[in-house]
């Protein structure tokens, strides 16, 4: 696999057991929080029509 995407193994394996940056972490927290807002208005947005 790692010769079909032109990466050596060493660097994928680097890859995988690196950290998530702290943005990456804010943005997950951040879709997380949206997911619970739309299920909690009962998965509707803006006003009614």
């Amino acid at each position: 696999m790692c010769q079909v995407f032109g990466v050596s193994r060493s660097g994928y394996y680097n890859w995988v057991q690196h950290e998530p940056s702290d943005r990456k972490q804010s943005d997950e927290r951040l879709k997380l929080e949206i997911k619970v807002a739309h299920i909690r208005t009962r998965e509707t947005y803006g006003t009614r029509r």
